[in-house]
């Protein structure tokens, strides 16, 4: 009897032990009171994830720019130009002529010139640069037809390098301008031009900035900076938005190499076409004068002249006799408002007084002294800058 509990205790143990081992492999959590662990919470991060862009504008959809060239395209002109460079007497030496050659007596070399030029009125008027054009003896204008003919200077404005040019042609392709004004930086433009005289050509970029100036390239600057490609040749070409309409006439580069490194400049369709109507009624454009030399306020003159402004225009000379110094304006004076539009600095005086009638009395107020006072100019015409050849 007591060898049969003996083996029936055993069994009951082995048979425990073995429902032990069983449970303790495939569910272990049985033996923690029937709780399963729950897993570590992951860190919380949080994302500021952008909301999905709304559908984008068809000019934006666009991956092409193939219809804006090819409204463009057929009123951008390449302009041909010669002109000739007369040597000096030094240079008439005999001994010359045995390294040169000989040449006829009294006669100068024949220098080619390229630019770009675009047609902007069906009457055959074309815009390019006074540069493209300065001196020039002959000019021809080869149109993207294939067309060759001659051009007329109708008048050119050093001031901001803008030139017309006429020629007399039959179905002209006239270009669309559009509003220099609403550009934005970051809008796609096209550039439109010859370079190096390769035939025509397209270059995309963006507008990198607008209103431009202090660069010392014109006397009058609002330039239009881009990276579109600009290179020898380009120079007064179109520079067209994604619609193929006219914003600005390519005109400069800022190169080490003479080549594009992707800043380039165009003068706004806002200050073409006001030049652009001058030259055509008159051949020359009309503008404001005061006769005085700015400078920009600076620390050193706030400091120098105990000045109660940082910005502004200070008068540093009074040209003799001229309306500003009739009026009264002195050396040293700060210009603070011109007919009630202050004066920020000198590109925007400029600017205020380019605008200015000829004729008409202009009020100035300047501080001299730490006073203000109101003086009235009657406005001059600005003179011609000479012709440099």
């Amino acid at each position: 009897m007591l060898s049969r509990l003996w083996l029936l205790f055993a069994q009951a143990v082995t048979i425990g032990l073995a429902l032990l081992f069983i449970v303790a492999t495939l569910q272990p959590q049985w033996l923690r009171g029937g709780t399963a662990i729950a897993p570590s919470p992951a860190p919380q991060v949080t994302i500021q994830q952008a909301a999905p862009p709304p559908e984008a504008p068809a000019a934006v959809q666009m991956k092409s720019y193939a219809e804006a060239a090819r409204r463009a395209m057929p009123a951008v002109v390449s302009v041909y130009t010669t002109k000739e460079i007369r040597r000096s007497p030094a240079l008439e030496d005999p001994i010359f002529d045995r390294f040169f050659g000989d040449r006829p007596p009294g006669r100068g070399e024949r220098v080619a010139g390229l630019g770009s030029g675009v047609i902007a009125a069906a009457e055959g008027y074309v815009l390019t640069n006074h540069h493209v054009v300065q001196a020039a003896d002959e000019i021809a204008v080869g149109l993207a037809d294939g067309r060759k003919v001659a051009a007329t200077l109708v008048g050119a404005d050093p001031e901001t390098d803008v030139a017309v040019l006429r020629i007399e042609a039959r179905d002209l392709p006239v270009i669309t301008l559009g509003s220099s004004d609403a550009l934005n930086v970051g809008d796609v433009v096209l550039a439109i031009g010859n370079p190096f005289d390769v035939g025509q050509t397209v270059t995309m970029g963006i507008v990198s900035a607008v209103g431009r100036n202090n660069l010392g390239i014109n006397r009058y600057e609002n330039f239009i900076q881009t990276d579109a490609a600009i290179n020898q040749g380009n120079s007064g070409g179109a520079l067209i938005d994604t619609a193929g309409n006219l914003v600005g006439i390519n005109t400069a580069i800022y190169s080490r190499s003479g080549g594009s490194i992707g800043i380039g400049f165009a003068i706004p369709t806002a200050l073409v076409t006001e030049v652009m109507r001058d030259l055509i009624a008159k051949g020359r454009v009309t503008r404001g004068y005061f006769g005085i030399e700015p400078v920009d306020i600076t620390p050193e003159l706030v400091a120098a002249l105990k000045l109660r402004r940082q910005q502004g225009v200070v008068v540093r000379g009074v040209q003799r006799n001229a309306p500003a110094g009739s009026a009264g304006v002195e050396p040293g004076d700060v210009l603070l408002t011109i007919n009630d539009t202050p004066v920020r600095d000198t590109p925007g005086m400029l600017q205020q007084i380019a605008q200015l009638a000829p004729g008409s009395v202009a009020r100035v107020r300047v501080e001299r002294d730490g006073r203000q006072l109101d003086l009235n100019v009657t406005v001059g015409e600005r003179p011609v800058p000479p012709e440099r050849r």
